[in-house]
């Protein structure tokens, strides 16, 4: 655990922000290994099938870890506030709903496989590996919503070396699982769906395990744990703006890998690749993003909104520095990047585009999630989701269509539509950001502040 609400902002965003940066470098990193291994070892179609499932996945996660990042928030502002008990009910009732959540989606997952591929238009040439990788990976979804809602909460309470180090154990698993399951074992798109699935369990299972011999707030007692109805309505009101939000964006996705998908396997597969590239491309922006919101939650709950601020401008800046040096590493060596995943030249053309197109716009990215990560630490989670609504649905699909069906600029136009989205969502959270109305939103401050304040 560790207090945000005291020292320099910048170099406390960053020794909290370093520890997620590392630690999402190892979650993309091992959903990286699942397309390298499939890309080189199998074949182009399978790499387009592991593609194909990952805006499924993340349709499934995102309602229902928007409503954990809602207990997150909590936590960070309950945490700042030193208000013990309700930090204690908030983390108890979020591991219940976290296991309930999970079962029912595995269940409603692996049924809805074949009514999904079906609405993605997935070619027959690819469809048969994408229902067996989609099949396992839904399948387990007990295990990801628990290995992911441990981390939210953990960042809650300003602990982001944990997650690294369970992150950091599920990625070197997964590496070694990969190559045995498909280089060794031969199992194809399956055995890389496994490894997946039995890293994260690994790591899952150790958090717990850690958790139970020390005295750590995350522990579970299976006897004291216990549903608390009001402050369940609180994770809601602030995470399901944010879960639909999420769910928007990888309906969003869905709809661009269905357009993705008109333009064969070599289009799929570049969408693929490029997209694991342009994942790592953005996780400095997002956990610049992610620990602001901590750190938001955390002083807001402490009444310190001027530090806020501070926190706000020295991320900005960081943005700035980064953004520009991996749009200069992504446009310039493109076609090499793609290549890590296939030899194939036609993926490695049309990939390198995405990367050439998208990569130019990643300053804007970084800003718009950066207004993001003030709001929801506040407890104003409803203008990202406007936001994404906006930026996503009215502009980005739009733009999509008009580009491929009006000006014929093929695959080209789905990636510019894609930067088009940003633009939009960057302005509109910037003019929200500098309106202050954030900073009404909070729903928790330490008592002592608060009459101070008064």
């Amino acid at each position: 655990m560790r207090d945000l609400t005291k020292g320099d902002e910048a170099t406390t965003l960053i020794s909290f922000a370093l520890p997620l940066l590392l630690g999402n470098v190892f979650q993309q990193f091992y959903n990286m290994v699942d397309s390298f291994v499939v890309g080189r070892f199998v074949g182009t179609h399978a790499l387009a099938a592991v593609g194909v499932s990952f805006p499924v996945i993340f349709l499934l996660l995102a309602l229902i870890m928007g409503i954990t990042m809602g207990s997150s928030v909590l936590i960070s502002q309950f945490f700042g506030a030193k208000d013990d008990k309700r930090l204690a009910a908030t983390i108890s009732t979020s591991y219940i709903f976290l296991f309930a959540a999970g079962v029912i989606m595995s269940i409603l997952g692996v049924l809805a496989v074949p009514l999904i591929l079906n609405l993605l238009a997935v070619p027959q040439d690819i469809y048969a590996e994408a229902k067996s990788y989609m099949g396992i990976i839904l399948g387990g979804m007990v295990i990801t919503f628990g290995y992911n809602g441990v981390s939210a909460m953990l960042r809650g309470v300003g602990d982001s070396k944990t997650p690294l180090y369970l992150l950091i154990a599920a990625s070197l698993m997964n590496v070694v699982l990969d190559l045995i399951f498909v280089i060794v074992f031969h199992w194809g798109v399956a055995g890389a769906a496994w490894a997946t699935l039995i890293s994260q369990a690994f790591s899952f299972v150790m958090a717990m395990a850690i958790f139970n011999r020390t005295e750590s707030q995350m522990k579970i007692e299976l006897n004291k744990l216990s549903w608390n109805k009001e402050i369940f309505g609180s994770m809601l009101k602030i995470g399901l703006p944010t879960g639909l939000q999420q769910t928007l964006v990888s309906l969003g996705m869905m709809m661009l890998s269905r357009l993705v998908n008109e333009f064969g396997a070599a289009t799929m597969a570049a969408y693929a690749a490029a997209s694991r590239i342009d994942s790592f491309a953005s996780m400095p922006a997002m956990n610049l993003s992610q620990a602001l919101m901590t750190f938001t939650g955390q002083n807001m709950g402490a009444g310190k909104t001027e530090r806020v601020q501070k926190g706000y401008r020295a991320a900005i800046v960081m943005n700035l520095v980064i953004s520009l040096s991996i749009t200069l590493l992504v446009t310039l060596a493109g076609k090499w990047l793609i290549g890590i995943f296939t030899t194939d030249e036609a993926v490695m053309h049309i990939g390198a585009r995405y990367l050439l197109i998208v990569g130019l716009f990643y300053l804007i990215f970084g800003v718009m999630f950066i207004n993001n990560g003030v709001m929801r630490g506040a407890g104003d989670v409803f203008i990202p989701m406007i936001s994404s609504l906006l930026a996503l649905w009215l502009v980005r699909i739009p733009c999509a269509l008009l580009f491929i069906r009006v000006f014929g600029m093929g695959s080209d136009g789905i990636w510019w539509s894609i930067p088009s989205g940003w633009l939009i969502g960057c302005a509109f959270t910037t003019w929200y950001y500098r309106t202050g109305k954030w900073k009404t939103k909070v729903l928790v401050r330490r008592p002592a502040l608060v009459e101070e304040v008064e």
